[in-house]
């Protein structure tokens, strides 16, 4: 797998889980939708802790910085 999230893709992420987490827990959202969003969290922080999405994968989709060929010595 190669990392294809960048720093702000990965905040992102941490914040919303954070934000799920925290209706959940504080009983704003329960229920079938409240599962649902945490295990959406869960992907979240799983996702931005190995700078990796599947989802972006098949649509060559990167967030990240990457190295440019003009850097290169000549």
């Amino acid at each position: 797998m190669k990392k294809n999230m960048g720093t702000a893709d990965k905040a992102i992420r941490i914040i919303a889980a954070a934000a799920i987490a925290t209706l959940y827990f504080t009983g704003v959202v329960s229920g079938t939708v409240g599962i649902v969003l945490l295990i959406l969290a869960a992907v979240f922080v799983l996702t931005s802790t190995i700078s990796f999405c599947p989802l972006y994968a098949p649509f060559g989709i990167k967030t990240c910085r990457t190295k440019s060929s003009s850097s290169a010595k000549k």
